[in-house]
Parts: structure tokens; C-alpha cells; sequence
């Protein structure tokens, strides 16, 4: 710093490179080296302000209040990096916000989905024309402390080409063991990053690469039942789309056999940004009612009302056939987004004692129709089969 500073006092103003050297230093003076968020918070505190935002997620819970016990013995340890995985609409990012009011802490959020550029997180060489350090840098700057709570979105979503491998670089940030001196390529100086508290989110763990796994703690976030969906909608996003709809709680009540209405029989996903969405379509008719000069002074909103605010149903509790079917099994499939329910059918005919699997199946699922092939062939006898 002190060699740079005396080439930038020898330099003329006139000189291109004098900008370059005085926005390095600038960097340098505007990080924060010793800036800490010192708010003791208590573990019950901690426990009453995750309640307050979140319904449910007992693990997640459980996991910060043990972070915080133990921080509050030992006055530090290597900060760990939680990962959270689970299907769209479950509160990855909505905890992060909660956890870093619970802890006093700033709170940071950079979304990796679609970065390609290793330099996005560990900076440009200061060679390079309008050269910035990395991510994380910027946004430990930004917060202005030295622990934060840094949100790092996606983390399966991230790109990889020809200007290198962002998983790779994320390595030396999110490793407990490394990343007390990480070096970033623009400042050449280390940074102890061991005061952040990272978490990371994504909907699947297979796209990420296995070094980088193994520096995670996985949380899976399963989602929600129609039971807890239910409680969602009514301590949380009834009132946030009350307030987006300039309506008022006294004037527009909606029961809980409605709610529970929406749940069955117009959503089925694993989160609950469908239920958001379906919730506001109602408050939307309601709104126009409303501005159309409606002169009723109260509106409840009963179950034979959603269908003609929503329409008809996409979903029902049942299947079409009531009786068990021959040849007819129900599957389960795993995906991003949660998750599928898959019936399969079999029908027999004559020919060479071949299986022929159609449809669009996966690897999976066809070699658990030639495992169910394999063990009814084995079991032939026992079973009685002709050959």
C-alpha cells in the first residue's frame, strides 16, 4: 500500500495509470479490515424472531440456534457454510434474511444462477482496463463489516466455459480451513474471511461439483404439507397480499375452509408461490369490487365463492379410479421442483418375452422395469408363472 501510495504522489495528474492506482487504494482504505457487528443476541431472542418470520422448518431452526450457542461460548468459530436445498417457494432466501436479523447482522445476497466468469468471484487482475475485485469483495464492502451474513443464491445454477470454472474459485472462499487468508486477485492482499457466516442455496445438488460439496452442510428444506401450507397463508401471505392490495383486514375477511379451498384444489407443488399467486388472483377481484364503486361495507369470502374467482379446479383429492387396478402401479419422481406422481401401466401380449418400455423414462425408471422383470423371472416357480 505504502509502495503504491509513493508512486501515486510521484505521478503526474496527466498520467492514465494515476486513476487506476488511486481507485486500488481507495478500495483498500474502504474495505472494512476490523469493522465488526457486535449486537449480542440472545439464543431465545434468536429462537422468538425466526417464529416470527418462519412456520415450521424445525432443522433450519435448530441448526442457527446451535450456531449461535456455541458463538456465544467460544466468542468465535470457523464460520460454517450452510447449504440449503429444497424445490422452489420454500423460504431458502426468505431464512437467510431471518437468520442475519436474528444474529444483529448485515445481510448480503449475491445470485450466482448464469455467472460464467471465475472473475465474477475472485476478482480481475489490476492489469485489465476497468479492473474490480471479485463478488464477494464488493459485498463485504457494501455491508461494511467484517461478518456479515453473505447469501450466496443458486450455487446449481452456476456457468462454466472458456473464461474458466466460478465452482472452482468458490472453493478457497467456502473452505473453514483456507479462507482466513482469501486472496483476491485484484486487492494482493489477504482477506480473512473466517468472520462471515455464509449459506448458500440451491434446488438440486446434483449439478454441483463434488469439491465444492463437500465444503457444505446440506439442510434440506422438504417442503410443506397442506397442514403447514395452511398455517403459511394465514400468519403470512394473507395479510403481505392484503397490504399489496390497498385492502383492508376489517372489510375483506376470507375463511379458513377457503383457504384450505385454494390448497387442495388449485395448487400442488412443494413451496407456496402458487398458493401467493392464487391468494392475490382472489384479492384482485376483490380490489375491483372495491373500485367499482361496491357499496357493501364488509366482504367474506366462502369456499363456493372461489370457483367463481378462480374458476374451475385444477386438482382433485382423488384419483379417477376408485377400484385397484391390475397391472397399474403409482411411482414417485424426484425433480428440481419437487416432484411428480407417476402411475404406471402394464399390459401383457403375445410374443418373444421381451419388455418394451415407452414413454419419456428416465434411466431410473427403466432399470427398476427391468429389475421388476428380473425378480419375476426369478421367482417364476415360487410364483407359479408359466415359462
Amino acid at each position: 500500500t505504502q509502495r503504491e501510495l509513493s508512486r501515486l504522489a510521484k505521478m503526474s495528474v496527466y498520467n492514465p495509470e494515476s486513476s487506476y492506482i488511486r481507485t486500488y487504494l481507495e478500495w483498500l482504505v474502504e474495505i472494512p479490515w476490523k469493522v465488526k457487528d457486535k449486537k449480542a443476541t440472545s439464543v431465545e431472542e434468536a429462537a422468538k424472531v425466526l417464529d416470527e418470520d418462519h412456520y415450521g422448518l424445525p432443522k433450519v431452526k435448530e441448526r442457527i440456534l446451535e450456531y449461535l450457542a456455541v458463538h456465544k461460548l467460544v466468542g468465535k468459530i470457523k464460520g460454517p457454510i450452510l447449504c440449503f436445498v429444497g424445490p422452489p417457494g420454500v423460504g431458502k432466501t426468505s431464512v437467510g434474511k431471518s437468520i442475519a436479523r436474528a444474529l444483529g447482522r448485515k445481510f448480503i445476497r449475491v445470485s450466482l444462477g448464469g455467472i460464467h466468469d471465475e472473475a465474477e468471484i475472485s476478482g480481475h487482475r489490476r492489469t485489465y482496463v476497468g479492473a474490480l475485485p471479485g463478488r464477494i469483495i464488493q459485498g463485504i464492502r457494501n455491508a461494511n463489516t467484517k461478518n456479515p451474513v453473505f447469501m450466496l443464491d443458486e450455487i446449481d445454477k452456476i456457468g462454466m466455459d472458456f473464461r474458466g470454472d466460478p465452482s472452482s474459485a468458490l472453493l478457497e472462499a467456502l473452505d473453514p480451513e483456507q479462507n482466513n487468508s482469501f486472496s483476491d486477485h485484484y486487492l494482493e492482499v489477504p482477506y480473512d474471511l473466517s468472520d462471515v457466516m455464509f449459506i448458500t442455496t440451491g434446488n438440486i445438488l446434483d449439478t454441483v461439483p463434488p469439491a465444492l460439496r463437500d465444503r457444505l452442510e446440506v439442510i434440506v428444506f422438504p417442503g410443506y404439507t397442506e397442514e403447514e401450507k395452511f398455517h403459511i397463508a394465514k400468519s403470512f401471505l394473507i395479510a403481505k397480499q392484503l397490504e399489496a392490495h390497498g385492502l383492508d383486514a376489517k372489510k375483506v375477511q376470507i375463511s379458513d375452509a377457503s383457504i384450505k379451498e385454494i390448497i387442495s384444489r388449485y395448487t400442488r407443488e412443494a413451496g407456496v408461490r402458487e398458493l401467493e399467486r392464487e391468494i392475490a388472483a382472489v384479492f384482485r377481484k376483490v380490489a375491483k369490487k372495491f373500485a367499482s364503486k361496491y357499496d357493501q361495507k364488509k366482504l367474506n369470502i366462502s369456499p363456493k365463492q372461489i370457483a367463481s374467482y378462480l374458476g374451475t379446479y385444477k386438482y382433485t383429492k382423488t384419483i379417477a379410479e376408485e377400484m385397484d387396478e391390475v397391472g397399474m402401479a403409482t411411482g414417485l419422481s424426484v425433480t428440481s421442483a419437487g416432484g411428480e406422481i407417476l402411475f404406471v401401466e402394464v399390459t401383457l401380449m403375445t410374443g418373444k418375452g421381451r419388455l418394451i418400455l415407452t414413454g419419456q423414462l428416465g434411466d431410473v425408471m427403466k432399470e427398476s422395469a427391468q429389475a421388476a422383470m428380473s425378480y419375476v423371472r426369478s421367482r417364476a416357480k415360487v410364483l407359479n408363472l408359466p415359462e
